[in-house]
């Protein structure tokens, strides 16, 4: 049987203006014809899609993708390396992908190199404002031609705690500020309980909230090791502008970032480091606490441990807690 394309006023123009942009020609195979990891890579949520839209799989008979390479075909775009992962999960539901994003500093094979050294000399000379421009026009990696907005920080500029998470999912990418939904809540009372905020005046206690990546992954998937690099000098600078004087990194690619270690979590806990001379704290996702909420008692030691590094810092001035805290 022929296969059938998909009339044309069916197809959303998101998709094809997308696809030109990428310079993929449109082609048209049985649906049946590929597997289900196919149908998952080449399906990531596209700005201007909603409930309701054609976007219906069972529905379509045939999906647009790229025809076979022939011998003098070009190297596969970075679109077509988007990771195997079905879209549409929410925050709460962050899984790893089948092909797991490399440790950071492991060698990895990725789409892009790293940032280039005119962009991190342009980033290193931009303020709060200019920096969150960058951020929202930025197409350094694939994920800049996915989002709806890019998600950059909010809380106070000069606040002494700075929290550091993961990546935007599916309603921080709709409303442009991190840590929002189901998640975000539980991590505003977690910060509550120690007489902290995400909003107010007081940079004691209002903390500052950015994330490792500033857009939202396909499906909510892993951040991949070249969208960690390309966003990597956004949150440093982000960092040495608010210049706090504590850091909580809450979850593993956000750990990883900002101690350079790969341990996991459970052995970052309630130990102490230092990036760029800040300590840091390493906790739980609020995210993987909604999934498992037996270790919220870990969270709050925590959180606790936090409180009790930026005391010493304070108390005697430095930037650096006494090693001894940490064991």
């Amino acid at each position: 049987m022929r296969p059938r394309a998909v009339p044309d006023p069916l197809l959303d123009p998101n998709r094809l203006a997308a696809l030109r942009a990428l310079g993929l020609p449109t082609a048209f195979v049985r649906r049946s014809a590929l597997s289900e990891a196919e149908l998952a890579a080449l399906l990531p949520r596209l700005p201007g899609e909603r409930p309701g839209d054609w976007r219906q799989p069972q529905a379509r008979p045939a999906i647009p993708v790229a025809p076979r390479a022939a011998a003098a075909a070009p190297p596969p775009t970075a679109q077509e390396q988007i990771d195997e992962q079905a879209p549409g999960a929410e925050p709460a539901q962050r899984t790893a992908s089948p092909r797991a994003a490399a440790p950071i500093g492991a060698s990895a094979a990725v789409a892009r190199p790293p940032a280039a050294p005119a962009r991190l000399r342009q980033i290193a000379t931009l303020d709060q404002e200019a920096l969150a421009t960058l951020a929202q026009c930025c197409r350094a990696c694939k994920l800049g031609s996915l989002r709806h907005q890019a998600v950059f920080g909010v809380g106070h500029a000069q606040a002494q705690v700075m929290v550091v998470g993961e990546a935007p999912g599916a309603e921080e990418d709709r409303l442009g500020e991190p840590f929002v939904g189901a998640a975000g809540k539980l991590l505003d009372n977690m910060l509550r309980a120690a007489g902290l905020a995400r909003a107010g005046d007081d940079p004691a206690r209002t903390v500052y909230i950015a994330n490792v990546i500033k857009c939202r992954p396909p499906g909510n998937r892993n951040p991949e090791a070249d969208e960690i690099a390309q966003c990597e000098p956004i949150l440093e600078r982000q960092i040495a502008l608010v210049r706090p004087r504590l850091l909580l990194a809450l979850g593993r690619f956000a750990a990883q970032q900002l101690t350079g270690s790969t341990e996991p979590i459970g052995r970052l806990r309630q130990r102490l480091f230092r990036h760029q001379g800040i300590p840091v704290v390493v906790s739980y996702h609020p995210a993987y606490l909604l999934r498992t909420p037996l270790d919220k008692a870990k969270a709050w030691a925590d959180l606790c441990f936090a409180q009790e590094q930026l005391a010493a810092v304070l108390q005697t001035g430095d930037s650096a807690a006494s090693d001894s805290a940490a064991s």
